[in-house]
């Protein structure tokens, strides 16, 4: 997830400053960094920002990106304003204030993950994470977090509160992981469909998404051809469980800002595996000459959907991209 932090006061600068370099010395991203400074003050790593808070935050809000506002809880509520959408698709939104005393999630805590960023930012900061969510003060079970952390799709939203309630009372949480309903009524079924009865249904992510492009490959024309190739086999965003490509890919700007807007998981492999994906493959001599592989797209697809996948759309290709679809099984 890319990482943006804004800063009022110098003091806020130097928290970020600092914020940046603990992140650096554990190996960790750091956050692109943004500033409201005097045109006399320099602040090098950051950029200085001349529009209107509310403005920044239209700007980066939305786009599977985390914001860390270091000042005023105030500033950050109203310049979300009307921005907030979904709490299971929103981004998530943090606060420090300009000493570092303290880190507080105020958006997202648990789909999107700014409870666990924020244990993570006031680690780094030696400050204390003021965490408000029930399920989590309370030391207890939730069902949100559950299925973020484990890749599922939560089909039935009004599910999480009966089980987050039945947590906060002490009870113990059942759940059945099978493909089949289970003998007795559960709490939380994991399946693809279910008759059974419980409270709610998480389903797997079903499809893996197949990529290969050309080098530099424009991220607006890429975001492009992802969205209508998923538009035109009936599938949405959040049911891709992951993109797929060949090791040498996987740094391509296009592929990290699909990675990076939606949250989802990019999964590579080298030229060798590919070659022992299993299936019939639209193979490209060319391709081959290229990148060790004669397919990418299809390849990558089959891999990612584990044993058992199938290529469901086969390889479309546009301006420099190609694209396939594979269904996990």
């Amino acid at each position: 997830m890319k990482k943006m932090a804004v800063c009022f006061t110098k003091r806020g600068r130097e928290v970020i400053e600092r914020l940046n370099y603990e992140s650096k010395k554990r190996g960790l991203s750091g956050w692109e960094a943004f500033a409201y400074l005097k045109e006399e003050e320099s602040c090098p790593g950051f950029t200085r920002v001349t529009t209107p808070v509310d403005a920044w935050a239209r700007e980066h809000f939305g786009e599977g990106k985390a914001l860390l506002f270091v000042g005023a809880a105030g500033i950050a509520v109203r310049a979300l304003t009307n921005l907030p959408k979904d709490k299971l698709s929103d981004g998530p939104v943090l606060v420090a204030d300009d000493r570092a005393l303290f880190v507080i999630p105020i958006l997202s805590g648990h789909a999107g993950g700014a409870n666990k960023l924020a244990f993570q930012v006031a680690e780094l900061l030696h400050a204390v994470p003021v965490i408000t969510t029930s399920t989590d003060v309370n030391g207890a079970f939730s069902a949100d977090v559950f299925a973020a952390e484990n890749s599922l799709m939560i089909r039935n939203r009004e599910g999480i509160r009966k089980v987050s309630v039945k947590a906060l009372e002490g009870k113990p949480i059942t759940l059945s992981i099978r493909n089949y309903p289970p003998e007795h009524p559960v709490d939380i079924v994991v399946a693809d469909e279910t008759d059974a009865e419980c409270s709610l249904l998480l389903s797997p992510k079903p499809y893996t998404v197949g990529i290969g492009m050309k080098k530099n490959k424009n991220s607006e024309e890429a975001e492009r051809f992802f969205l209508k190739t998923l538009e035109e086999a009936k599938i949405t965003i959040g049911q891709v469980y992951a993109i797929c490509t060949i090791d040498r890919k996987e740094d391509e700007e296009a592929i990290r800002a699909l990675r990076d807007k939606y949250s989802i998981p990019v999964l590579s492999f080298d030229k060798e595996l590919l070659m022992k994906a299993k299936g019939n493959f639209h193979g490209s001599a060319f391709v081959y000459d290229t990148v060790g592989a004669d397919n990418v797209c299809e390849r990558a697809a089959v891999l990612g959907s584990g044993s058992g996948g199938k290529l469901i759309v086969p390889k479309k290709a546009e301006d420099g991209m190609t694209i396939a679809i594979a269904k996990r099984m």
